[in-house]
């Protein structure tokens, strides 16, 4: 019993639940196949619904930039199906995890995390405003390359072969991108626009890496509780603060002035523009989810490894419904963003062999010591 005990209260290890019984290994294997299904699903739909947006008349930023967080209200009844709880322990390993962090602490990581989604949500705003849905969705490969900078520093990531293999296989997929600007650009956008939504597209890449690792970090060194209601909290309350920013941003820009003209000369028609927002701020409500999942039970870079997954999901559906060109040289760069994300989830199988491993041994020598004694 004292053994079955050990192996319950055993945590993870770099975001990773190692000698878990079988029936909870399953479960939180569950869990990760959920969580992946909402960010592919959630992420492809979003940018999709993003581009369509822009191409049938929309033209409002900030408005963009809104529905990428204000769908956050369809979460709050989830908040009464998994209430936050707190197991009572004298261990202290599960005590770590059920300590609650102060209110002022937790309102400075909603605040700070806020922010950073309102500069990272407008930056991608102009970058898909700017630049084709396939270029866009394949330039989001460099934040897998960036989370792992972030995650060496914050979180303890170490560089292997095949990781930086991986790094550098994606990095060439998007300077592919960038030398294939004039080819690509059917939309009638000039070169300089293109340069600003691809400069934009990366730099958000950069800035919401730093925003997947420090939540990490903050999972790790603040919150220290496992529930749901953990990973539903890190996404209502930050997203509360990302809306209310935007709604000033679209009054004090003016932009709101023209949403009903917007919303008049839209091409499929008003219900189509409602339908179209509304749908936009569910579809990435969803991915948000399964992105916060991942990195509550695995890692931040891992959870950036499945978004990039969408990257081949992204420009076949984009050829599909806004007939988007699939050069030699873009399918090549779907290709290379293939390859680095094989070599890295190759990587993520070798950690996990290597754990098991050390796990078994370490069982083994326990159990000697307990004969012995």
């Amino acid at each position: 019993m004292e053994a079955a005990r050990e192996l319950q209260l055993q945590t993870r290890v770099d975001g990773r639940k190692w000698g878990l019984p079988k029936l909870i290994h399953y479960k939180w294997w569950l869990r990760v196949i959920l969580y992946i299904l909402f960010l592919l699903v959630g992420q492809t739909a979003a940018i999709l619904l993003g581009r369509f947006y822009y191409d049938k008349g929309g033209n409002s930023k900030w408005m963009a930039t809104f529905v990428q967080s204000a769908g956050f209200p369809i979460l709050l009844p989830l908040l009464f199906f998994f209430p936050s709880s707190t197991k009572s322990n004298s261990d202290p390993v599960a005590s770590s995890f059920t300590t609650k962090p102060k209110l002022t602490t937790l309102l400075f990581l909603y605040a700070a995390f806020g922010l950073l989604l309102i500069g990272d949500n407008m930056m991608y705003s102009y970058g898909l405003l700017y630049v084709p849905v396939s270029t866009y969705s394949l330039l989001c490969a460099t934040q897998l390359a960036f989370n792992a900078f972030f995650s060496y520093f914050l979180n303890s990531q170490k560089f292997t072969p095949f990781i930086i293999n991986s790094l550098f296989l994606l990095t060439i997929s998007s300077s592919l991108l960038a030398v294939n600007a004039d080819s690509d650009n059917t939309t009638g956008i000039s070169r300089g626009k293109y340069v600003i939504g691809f400069l934009f597209t990366v730099g958000a890449s950069a800035l919401y890496s730093l925003y997947l690792s420090l939540l990490q970090l903050s999972f790790e060194k603040v919150i220290k509780r496992e529930t749901f209601s953990v990973v539903l909290d890190m996404q209502i309350y930050p997203s509360f603060v990302a809306t209310c920013g935007c709604i000033v941003g679209l009054f004090a820009s003016g932009e709101w002035k023209g949403l009903s003209k917007e919303m008049k000369e839209f091409e499929e028609g008003k219900v189509s523009y409602l339908m179209t927002l509304i749908w936009t701020a569910v579809t990435w409500q969803i991915s948000s989810v399964g992105l916060l999942g991942l990195i509550f039970e695995v890692s931040s870079l891992f959870s950036n490894v499945i978004s990039t997954l969408a990257l081949p999901i992204g420009p076949i559906f984009a050829v599909i419904f806004f007939h988007d060109k699939m050069q030699t040289v873009k399918v090549f760069a779907v290709l290379l963003a293939i390859w680095g994300f094989v070599s890295y989830i190759y990587q993520h199988y070798l950690d996990d062999s290597k754990s098991e491993a050390n796990k078994t041994k370490s069982n083994e020598v326990s159990g000697s010591a307990r004969e012995i004694c």
